[in-house]
């Protein structure tokens, strides 16, 4: 998507979460050259332990970023989404971290997901079809549908 983010309000940021944010941005942009396969397994180690974060949290890990990074408040949702989980992963935290498409007109997007909705997005929950999902440990993923159908 082509939309900017920009953080929800401008405050002064403390300064873990700055350096948390400037840690993590470079750690998710090698980690978005990866393939989809690779990317779901190194989050789904990440995640271990972790216990499932807040929307608050959430929002204030994407400000972080996306104070930090203009990559991250442009067009790179995959890295933007990738440096928010990380950066919540740190503070002890998993937001529920996903890739999605839509079909008309077709786009593909990634984000993060915290208490059931999308988190600092211009969408709601059921925009984008899910494809991939990391949720918390303990939380199942949804079910998706069979692309083929019954045999």
């Amino acid at each position: 998507m082509s939309v900017q983010v920009l953080p929800s309000a401008r405050r002064r940021m403390p300064l873990r979460w700055r350096l948390g944010a400037l840690l993590v941005v470079p750690v998710a942009r090698l980690l978005a050259t990866r393939p989809p396969e690779r990317i779901r397994a190194v989050l789904t180690r990440l995640r271990a332990g972790a216990r499932p974060a807040t929307a608050a949290r959430t929002l204030a890990a994407n400000d972080a970023v996306v104070a930090v990074s203009t990559r991250c408040s442009g067009e790179y949702c995959l890295q933007r989404s990738l440096a928010v989980a990380l950066l919540c992963r740190l503070t002890g935290s998993w937001p529920t971290w996903c890739v999605g498409v839509r079909t008309d007109p077709f786009g593909a997007h990634a984000w993060v997901e915290a208490e059931g909705r999308p988190i600092a997005e211009s969408f709601g929950a059921g925009y984008y079809r899910r494809m991939i999902t990391v949720p918390p440990t303990g939380n199942a993923e949804p079910a998706e549908p069979a692309a083929d159908g019954p045999s």
